[in-house]
């Protein structure tokens, strides 16, 4: 097994830290390293094997694949924020390699589209699909970097003291346009007519988990922006993001702990003062205390059903929908990426162009066809693979499902749930894999190993509710819970990661830049003071932090 941080033993832990951060996950240990960059010592406490959380990578049978970090956008721009950011936080050590130009490939029944770097390659790209759609291709782009520039302004309040923010984030809709309030569709359908455009322009709905008609366009155009300039990937696999960024939490005298669940946020006296450890009931306590574990587990299972309740925290939850489950493959080759001839590009493979009908007839079990099957190629992307798994490549097949396929099974014990459970999953990777020989035949009969991750392996590993991968649903009404803050009404209290800003990794990234302001109160400014003075190299390496 591949493992990153420390075991926890009770001996390790300190008792002076300033900050306990409960889970590893980017916004986790973003969080953690820009508070270790600015002097507090931070523990961050991991329930699984290896911290990361989406972003860790596991090994299995010789193989190693990541489990969420299929590709990052904008960090080959040394300039670019969230690359200044993935900087600091790791020394400058985290390098990026990047992917091929056409970064996605879209398979729509019998027809393919390529998303090629550069905002005019796209739209070039497009207009050779798409001839009499130049207009409206390039008010699309035009919308992609105007939501862009004006997100920020959009989540400021995330930053803010919470009743201020609060008050922000409902008036927010007095300063920025309306297409931050509607749904792709709506937003898409003003710009043409043209369904299989539509189709085309949101193939990439998967990357956020909902299909246009019920999408936030602000998701949508953050996630397309994100990319349109191309795809990168860590090098050294996406467990390098931990690996990097935990010696900068340690440098300050802070721990990353493994094996460390917590059972609970012990609050006393209105006040966050600690958790209590699931293994032997161990205390540990700090001044402030934050949950990168999601909102929903965070309020339901982390707090005493009491404290959560005499804080209001219950009653708006129903609002807060939980996103899409999936299905994961992961398959080993023999053979090396360049011998089977396997590309740097993702597929996105699609039974029509109507994705809102393709999710909703699957999900009321009218249509067995998988309305999306995304195909990942790591070993490919990674340039420092063959140097550690020479002969060998790896592939990852994500596929949308129903947590209700495998309810039955729900809290069963990973790896001990019965004969009829493993083979529905036999059943379900042969789908998959018929899939990836449609589009790469080559690898028939080169499979050496694979398996199949379910919901129940997601909740299982990642403490989620049913599965799902991306926290809270990304709607026009997820935008409107302005409740959802990183600072709680429980004082010393705070949530970070996704559910505080956007999904994927980029969004933790930011939730975890937010959130340390948000921890350091009047002197927040010193986050955004910390980021402005690291000075970026084109190399991915060598960067400095200049004191002022």
């Amino acid at each position: 097994m591949k493992r990153t941080g420390t075991r926890f033993r009770p001996r390790l832990a300190r008792n002076d830290y300033d900050v306990i951060i409960i889970g590893s996950g980017i916004g986790g240990l973003t969080t953690a390293a820009l508070l270790a960059k600015l002097g507090k010592r931070v523990c961050v406490l991991e329930q699984h094997y290896t911290a990361g959380g989406y972003t860790h990578s596991y090994e299995r049978e010789g193989y190693e694949w990541d489990v969420g970090v299929h590709y990052i956008g904008e960090v080959h721009k040394p300039w670019s924020t969230i690359r200044r950011v993935f900087d600091v936080i790791s020394d400058g050590q985290l390098q990026w390699a990047p992917m091929d130009a056409h970064y996605d490939r879209i398979v729509i029944g019998e027809q393919t589209y390529d998303y090629v770097a550069g905002r005019e390659e796209f739209k070039a790209e497009m207009r050779r699909h798409f001839p009499d759609e130049g207009v409206a291709l390039d008010r699309y782009v035009d919308l992609l970097s105007e939501v862009s520039a004006k997100v920020p302004r959009f989540f400021a309040g995330q930053a803010m003291p919470r009743s201020v923010g609060v008050l922000y984030s409902k008036l927010r809709r007095l300063w920025l346009p309306d297409y931050f309030f509607k749904t792709t569709r709506e937003v898409l359908e003003g710009l043409t007519s043209n369904q299989q455009l539509i189709g085309v322009l949101t193939a990439q709905w998967g990357d956020y988990g909902l299909p246009p008609a019920e999408a936030a366009f602000v998701m949508h155009a953050m996630v397309a922006k994100h990319y349109i300039t191309g795809g990168n990937y860590p090098v050294g696999g996406a467990s390098k993001m931990a690996q990097t960024i935990i010696p900068v939490i340690e440098a300050a005298g802070g721990h990353v702990f493994t094996y460390a669940g917590v059972d609970k946020v012990l609050v006393e006296n209105g006040r966050a003062v600690g958790v209590r450890l699931q293994k032997d009931a161990v205390e540990i306590r700090a001044p402030q205390i934050v949950s990168c574990a999601g909102l929903v587990p965070t309020y339901t299972r982390l707090l005493e059903p009491q404290v959560a309740e005499r804080y209001g925290l219950l009653t708006q939850l129903p609002k807060a929908k939980l996103s899409a489950a999936t299905l994961c493959l992961y398959a080993g080759f023999k053979g090396s990426a360049a011998e089977l001839k396997l590309p740097k590009t993702n597929y996105w493979v699609y039974p029509t162009h109507d994705h809102d009908y393709n999710v909703s007839s699957f999900m009321a079990g009218q249509n067995p066809a998988m309305p999306l099957i995304y195909i990942s190629f790591p070993s490919a992307k990674d340039p420092a693979w063959d140097a550690q798994y020479p002969n060998k490549a790896t592939v990852e097949i994500v596929a949308p499902t129903q947590p209700e396929w495998f309810a039955k099974w729900k809290g069963t014990t990973w790896g001990k749930r019965g004969a009829d459970y493993d083979a529905f999953k036999v059943e379900l990777t042969a789908q998959l894999l018929e899939t990836l020989y449609q589009h790469q035949p080559q690898l028939r009969g080169a499979l050496d190993f694979c398996e199949l991750g379910t919901p129940l392996s997601t909740e299982w590993f990642q403490w989620s509710e049913q599965g799902e991968i991306y926290g809270i649903d990304h709607t026009v009404e997820r935008f409107e819970q302005h409740w959802i803050h990183p600072q709680t009404p429980i004082k010393g209290l705070y949530l970070t990661g996704a559910d505080t800003v956007t999904a994927g990794v980029g969004g933790a990234l930011m939730a975890g830049v937010l959130t340390a302001s948000r921890l350091l109160g009047w002197r927040g400014y010193q986050v955004g003071k910390l980021l402005k003075s690291w000075k970026p190299t084109t190399s991915g390496q060598g960067a400095v932090a200049v004191e002022s």
